[in-house]
């Protein structure tokens, strides 16, 4: 699974390091330093991922995903220090795909990269749609529509509202969710309540009163549909 990779980071090391890990699994690699020239690559050659550093000089990362996310629905993977968990969340809420924290493996950088990019791209055609009310999820063709205006979803929220939908009535909580949608056998857990408050912004009428997404308190949530 070949890709063009952006890879966003103001340490020349890591940057260096993380190119090569990336070259050896078959990746076409650009590097930038720093906010600016990220923005501009990205204009001059839209990728098909950002690894990209929060803690960068000048335009930080997290405005960086900002911007992006005007302009694109491009997987974003973020390098994050130990502590920096609020601006993780932050993060993920202008949406990031997914995230690794520093110190970090490169092997496990580049795993997650892989993970990330399988779920991006277009897989073999599935049959029909998932139909709730005016929500559509074309399976096949990896898009979804809010009475006939199409919503514009993340990878990771796209694959949870396929998730939820096809598994209709049942309870999840956080672990099994990051196990079976996220691929994670461990991790964040706040990562499955981030996405899952982004999710309900895009196909709720009301994201604080859910209809189609509940709370199973003290278990996790459950996808009930009946929605508009």
């Amino acid at each position: 699974m070949t890709a063009r990779i952006l890879v966003v980071d103001d340490d020349v090391t890591v940057r260096d390091v993380v190119r090569r890990y990336l070259e050896l699994a078959g990746h076409e690699v650009e590097l930038a330093g720093d906010g600016e020239q990220a923005l501009r690559s990205f204009a001059f050659r839209e990728p098909d991922l950002v690894v990209l550093d929060l803690m960068l000089p000048g335009i930080d990362g997290l405005e960086v995903c900002r911007r992006l996310r005007h302009r694109s629905a491009v997987p974003v993977v973020m390098l994050t220090a130990l502590g920096e968990e609020e601006d993780r969340i932050v993060g993920l809420q202008l949406g990031a795909d997914d995230y690794v924290t520093k110190p970090f493996s490169p092997r496990e950088l580049a795993l997650r990269v892989t993970s990330v990019l399988r779920r991006a791209r277009p897989r073999q055609p599935e049959p029909g749609e998932l139909v709730d009310g005016g929500l559509r999820v074309d399976l096949a063709a990896r898009s979804a529509g809010l009475d006939g205006v199409e919503l514009a979803l993340t990878t990771r929220e796209f694959d949870l509202l396929a998730f939820f939908m096809t598994h209709r009535g049942k309870a999840f909580n956080r672990a099994e969710l990051l196990e079976r949608v996220w691929g994670w056998e461990f991790g964040d857990q706040s990562t499955v309540t981030v996405h899952v408050r982004r999710l309900r912004e895009k196909v709720e009428v009301d994201s604080a009163r859910p209809v189609r997404i509940a709370t199973v308190w003290g278990v996790g949530y459950r996808y009930d549909g009946g929605g508009r």
